[in-house]
């Protein structure tokens, strides 16, 4: 039943398998990488940074204005535009969705809508919503309280978290 024809056919059929594979990779390599090796090119546009610049662009320049300032001078319109990221979880009408209403969230205490399934990561890290304590939360959710259902990133810039706390303090209860 088994015999020496057999398994020469099956090592042979898996060595041309091979072959086919290797034959077309090293044609691939071939196609693709003619006439440039890798980081040998000039570069067409270099931007000059100044030493000891902060390229990194993760907002911390933003923060030499405290936030107290920003706030001062904060725009409810410009916050009305910027809670349309915020529509997707939240509304402004009384009623819960995903996420807990807003209005009246500035001055409310930290999970205090009745009927709604908080989880204890918000109790844990605030206890009031106020305009301080909900810019640190806005910044970054998930690395200001670990746990939080809340999966949205934050809002980077002081400036539209600033704009945004404004507009949610418009609206009131």
């Amino acid at each position: 039943m088994f015999d020496t024809m057999t398994v020469t056919k099956i090592v042979g059929g898996f060595g041309g398998t091979l072959l086919v594979f290797l034959l077309g990779s090293w044609a691939a390599e071939a196609i693709y990488s003619v006439g440039s090796e890798h980081g040998e090119e000039e570069q067409a546009y270099s931007i000059e940074v100044p030493e000891g610049a902060d390229g990194g662009g993760d907002g911390q320049q933003e923060e030499a204005v405290p936030f107290e300032e920003v706030f001062a001078s904060a725009d409810a319109s410009a916050g009305e535009r910027v809670f349309t990221k915020c529509r997707a979880c939240h509304k402004v009408d009384g009623s819960n969705a995903v996420g807990p209403y807003l209005n009246g969230v500035v001055g409310r205490e930290v999970a205090s809508i009745a009927g709604f399934n908080y989880s204890g990561a918000l109790s844990e890290n605030f206890e009031v919503w106020d305009p301080a304590s909900l810019n640190t939360f806005l910044e970054n959710p998930q690395g200001t309280a670990p746990g939080t259902a809340m999966s949205y990133n934050g809002l980077p810039k002081v400036d539209d978290r600033a704009n945004l706390i404004a507009y949610l303090d418009s609206l009131g209860g």
